[in-house]
């Protein structure tokens, strides 16, 4: 398995995150953002290294915060060394918290496919393992239905198998301290590190046809 911190000392040039929006819809216009509400939702996204999932994550609006963090697996409050030595059956993954009269689960679902390679089942971009596959966790059985529809919208855009689960949410932990917000306390080496992954290439790559 690639460790992320072993390529620090081999990093390129720096990448931008996806600049995909969320789609409108029930119309083709940009729909302007109602107030906000007060009220939030959550959803749980594991889309390779959490700290790209949620800086993609974050800059959506009606998202109030990113968490990143470890679920889908056996072990109680694991750390990242037990996740990222493998065993433990545990994700990657990210809590997104969210005002859902500003965006809502299905846009949020339409853009973490766009944020992933979800026809790669072995890890996503150079983090190779388990840990790093891709997975909707999912509340229940709207969101079981959103995540299924827009799973199928992917494979008709891809036009390839994609295998990415939809699973029963699990016990979400959150990971270290240092892991949140990397890519703002770290900017330099996260923005090094996405590029030298590979991921927004990729990305440009499998979905710069597809919409």
């Amino acid at each position: 398995m690639i460790r992320r911190l072993s390529l620090f000392a081999a990093l390129g040039l720096a990448a931008c995150a996806p600049d995909y929006q969320p789609k409108v819809e029930g119309g083709n216009g940009v729909a302007a953002a109602p107030a906000p509400s007060g009220e939030t939702e959550t959803a749980i996204f594991a889309g390779g290294c959490f700290w790209c999932t949620e800086a993609d994550f974050e800059k959506v609006p009606g998202v109030v915060s990113a968490v990143s963090g470890y679920t889908g697996g056996t072990l109680k409050d694991p750390t990242y060394e037990q996740v990222s030595a493998g065993g433990t059956g545990h994700y990657e993954a990210v809590r997104v918290t969210y005002d859902p009269t500003q965006v809502s689960y299905t846009q949020l679902v339409d853009y973490y496919f766009r944020t992933v390679d979800p026809t790669d089942a072995g890890g996503q971009f150079c983090d190779r393992g388990d840990s790093y596959r891709t997975a909707i966790f999912v509340s229940g059985p709207e969101e079981r239905r959103i995540a299924e529809a827009e799973k199928a919208q992917a494979v008709a855009a891809l036009a390839d198998e994609v295998v990415t689960p939809v699973l029963p949410a699990a016990p979400f932990y959150d990971a270290e301290a240092y892991h949140q917000d990397y890519y703002k306390a770290n900017s330099l080496k996260y923005r090094f590190y996405r590029t030298r992954c590979g991921r927004d290439a990729r990305l440009a790559e499998l979905w710069g046809s597809a919409g």
